[in-house]
């Protein structure tokens, strides 16, 4: 066997290996998203970050969130604003898993005056999990949410994190707005 041609099928398994545990990484997240359903997301242009607990205490890798989701909402004609916006955003990540009880709106049940009704749920955050929410400002109503796991680890590079969380809002936000 040429020496030559053995050492450039050796580096190139190794660019594979390599390329291949990325995207694997990338693969085994599990993507989530619901939204009030028959509601036209065509009124929404604008949006504006909220902050809440949740966030991730590293301004750098909070701001690379943000960033991310920055791209993806602009790419689908969004703008942020800071100034009476249409939509709020918000995300919140899980370094450890949660439970707690948080009010959710259910967008199927409605009172017998046809009025949505909020109802209590257990909500489990796992390890990893970055968890987008969209809310009408004038109606004050969830109206997206979007859940992407194992998107953060702690014990990865820098640039590994990077990359998770961007794959993170592509794949998230890839249906947005729903039609």
């Amino acid at each position: 066997m040429d020496r030559t041609w053995r050492n450039g099928f050796i580096g190139g398994g190794i660019m594979v290996a390599l390329a291949l545990s990325i995207s694997s990484l990338a693969m085994s997240q599990s993507i989530r998203t619901t939204h009030a359903p028959g509601l036209d997301f065509s009124k929404y242009h604008t949006y504006r970050w909220v902050e809440i607990k949740g966030q991730h205490p590293d301004p750098t890798v909070d701001a690379q969130i943000k960033q991310s989701i920055d791209a993806q909402l602009s790419a689908k004609g969004l703008t942020k604003t800071t100034q009476a916006p249409d939509l709020n955003v918000d995300y919140q990540i899980a370094m450890s898993q949660v439970q707690k009880w948080e009010p959710y709106e259910d967008w199927t049940d409605t009172s017998l005056m046809g009025q949505r009704m909020q109802k209590y749920k257990k909500v489990s955050i796992e390890f990893g999990t970055l968890v987008i929410d969209m809310y009408d400002t004038a109606a004050k109503q969830l109206v997206w949410t979007g859940r992407a796991s194992k998107t953060l680890d702690p014990k990865s590079t820098p640039e590994t994190r990077r990359k998770n969380i961007e794959i993170a809002a592509q794949r998230l936000l890839a249906t947005f707005p729903p039609k």
